[in-house]
């Protein structure tokens, strides 16, 4: 049982290990998963006031 728990922990810790450096290096490697939408979208709003 002691052993699932390690191995658990390990992984958990890879895993967010993983994801740091998803967000710091994903930028540069994969600039296209980052990017800000680039299409302009425009809608009218109509306010009722009284």
């Amino acid at each position: 049982m002691w052993r699932l728990i390690k191995v658990l922990f390990f992984l958990c810790l890879i895993a967010a290990v993983v994801l740091v450096g998803y967000a710091y290096l994903g930028p540069i490697f994969f600039p296209a998963d980052f990017a800000a939408p680039t299409s302009e979208f425009n809608q009218p709003v109509v306010l009722e006031t009284e």
